[in-house]
């Protein structure tokens, strides 16, 4: 009897302890969850540049993956269904090494100086996370850009993640980066409308826009970095951040200012699966939603290329005309700019560089201020 009280207290005890650690452990992350909200953002490095009409600038988006992505990469939150009824899931966590940061980094950032932008909106950089192995990409993309204005916010910030329990994806710190090579007059970090409810909102970002104001003699340039959410069923939450943003278009439009939104919108921006734009043994992705220019406010239009994909789906590695693609990636412009070109890039120096450093490739769009 006295051996069985025993091991009755030392089970309740363990038992306690674990239930401990698990409130805790929830508390903890639910605490460094918290959403930052609407703030100012401090401009560093700022330019004195000035921008003019009329005048061709380029701007591109780039979403860098946190340096993971490579061509083997598979991410395990992505699922998927072959043509003939396979279903797929993606294996990893976080990044395979910390070498293959260093070189997807490395590679972004040699696609991003032979663009030889002029104005930079990049999605998923780094500062400190497990899952890109603690490489600061922030600090390693701005030390190649000196004479450039730097504006970061932060949109993913965690506590320690403990999936999936073979790859954990672990402690997140990672933010959308806008660069410019003109002066900066303000940068404001604008919450986006995501799931707060429990566990939920743990799986996704705390989703916001970086919008930057530029003096055009006697109105604005306004530049939105966008990260929309992908993990939304039902697009429910998608639907709430496009009507924020078509709100925020129209009141800068109405003041008769510039406005070019870019980034990682998360909606297919040229409904590429319905047109037959890119060949692939996979079926269309759950996540896939169709963004039009009937979706936007008036004087608004989408500027996406259709001659290439800018994303790959991340349920198995990349292998061409296999894994599902799309574009998801490009701009949305006022009426008051003129689009001369836009491309994604899948090739540098003359070798194909489609998702090789990223599940992304780089939208570039060249413009002209009416």
């Amino acid at each position: 009897m006295r051996k069985l009280k025993i091991t009755l207290i030392v089970v309740l005890s363990v038992f306690l302890a674990i239930v401990a650690f698990a409130g805790i452990f929830v508390l903890t992350l639910n605490a460094k969850s918290k959403r930052i909200g609407n703030i100012d953002i401090e401009v560093l490095n700022n330019q004195e540049n000035t921008i003019e009409k009329g005048r061709e600038y380029t701007v591109l988006s780039y979403n860098i993956g946190f340096g993971a992505y490579d061509r083997d990469y598979s991410f395990f939150m992505d699922t998927g269904v072959m043509n003939d009824g396979t279903k797929t899931q993606g294996k990893y966590g976080k990044a395979r090494s910390k070498e293959n940061v260093l070189k997807n980094t490395n590679g972004s950032i040699d696609i991003l100086k032979a663009q030889q932008a002029d104005f930079m909106m990049l999605e998923e950089v780094d500062t400190k996370s497990t899952r890109s192995y603690k490489v600061n990409q922030y600090d390693m993309i701005r030390n190649e850009f000196e004479n450039f204005s730097v504006s970061y916010v932060s949109n993913f910030h965690s506590g320690y993640l403990p999936y999936p329990l073979n790859d954990m994806h672990g402690v997140v710190n990672s933010g959308l980066l806008t660069m410019s090579r003109f002066k900066m007059e303000e940068s404001k970090r604008i919450e986006l409308p995501v799931e707060t409810k429990f566990p939920t909102k743990f799986f996704d970002l705390d989703r916001c826009l970086n919008l930057v104001r530029y003096k055009v003699e006697d109105h604005e340039l306004v530049m939105i970095t966008a990260h929309l959410s992908a993990y939304d069923e039902g697009g429910v939450y998608r639907q709430k951040q496009l009507k924020l943003l078509n709100e925020l278009m129209e009141d800068e439009a109405s003041k008769g200012n510039y406005v070019i939104v870019g980034g990682d919108f998360n909606h297919d921006l040229v409904n590429s699966y319905e047109r037959g734009l890119f060949k692939s043994d996979q079926k269309l992705p759950d996540w896939i939603q169709i963004l039009n220019d009937s979706d936007l406010v008036e004087g608004f239009s989408i500027a996406a290329d259709d001659k290439n994909p800018s994303c790959r789906d991340a349920d198995i590695p990349y292998k061409k005309d296999v894994v599902f693609t799309s574009v998801v990636d490009g701009f949305i412009v006022s009426s008051n700019v003129t689009v001369k070109s836009v491309n994604n890039i899948t090739s540098l120096n003359g070798e194909d560089v489609s998702f090789m450093y990223s599940d992304h490739n780089a939208s570039v769009l060249k413009f002209i201020l009416n």
